[in-house]
């Protein structure tokens, strides 16, 4: 059995290229619709950021992280725009980019 938070970064693998997803989805997906907080301590102790796409996370908004721990916002920016999706203002359109699980 997983942990959740192994829960959470088996889920992020499954995003694929150009799409991303939020805090709450995640939560959602996992059958914890209150857990978006702790969806987001999982992201930010990822332990494989390289094979954990913890940088296709926004918020319910569509906002980058301020503080990403993996590089800090610039990081993610250019990370999510590497995949072809448009960053304007620090956030990303959820209607056009948004994956559904």
């Amino acid at each position: 059995m997983m942990t959740f938070f192994e829960e959470v970064y088996a889920l992020l693998k499954t995003i694929p290229s150009g799409k991303v997803t939020t805090y709450g989805d995640i939560a959602k997906a996992l059958g914890r619709p209150r857990s978006s907080r702790v969806v987001g301590y999982a992201l930010h102790v990822n332990p494989d950021p390289e094979n954990i796409p913890c940088y296709k996370v926004v918020n319910r908004e569509g906002y980058l992280a301020p503080a990403f721990a993996f590089g800090g916002e610039q990081m993610q920016r250019a990370l999510l725009e590497g995949e072809g999706i448009k960053v304007t203002n620090g956030r990303v359109e959820l209607s056009k980019y948004r994956h559904k699980f």
